[in-house]
């Protein structure tokens, strides 16, 4: 088995993209039309990452600050200074993994806990 896809629910398009593409440096796929608004991204290998832009069920939900102890998505970066020093300077909070590895945690503009994690 392989992973094909991560949804993710997001209710501000607009933001969402911004801080996927813009913070991320994600590239979007083709998407076909679902009777509602989103994007999907392509991550390589066939996976993708889907935004879907429908009512959250989970808002108002108390989230723990630590993405790494919450539901998050994981993705394999280069160089994660790179990514902090992004956030750093977009004003976006984020924490060390607490496992020593070089990781850091952040949450995309709907609380939607997100894992870049150094791989060589």
């Amino acid at each position: 088995m392989r992973l094909l896809h991560a949804a993710m629910i997001v209710s501000d398009l607009q933001r969402a993209t911004d801080f996927y593409e813009g913070v991320l440096g994600l590239v979007r796929d083709v998407r076909p039309d679902l009777g509602f608004s989103g994007v999907f991204y392509a991550l390589g290998g066939g996976q993708q990452l889907h935004l879907m832009h429908i009512p959250n069920p989970y808002a108002g939900c108390d989230l723990p600050e630590h993405g790494g102890r919450d539901r998050h998505l994981a993705f394999a970066v280069a160089d994660v200074s790179l990514f902090a020093e992004k956030m750093t300077q977009a004003g976006m909070a984020f924490t060390r993994s607490r496992s020593g590895r070089a990781a850091i945690f952040c949450r995309d503009p709907d609380g939607n806990a997100i894992e870049l994690c150094e791989v060589a």
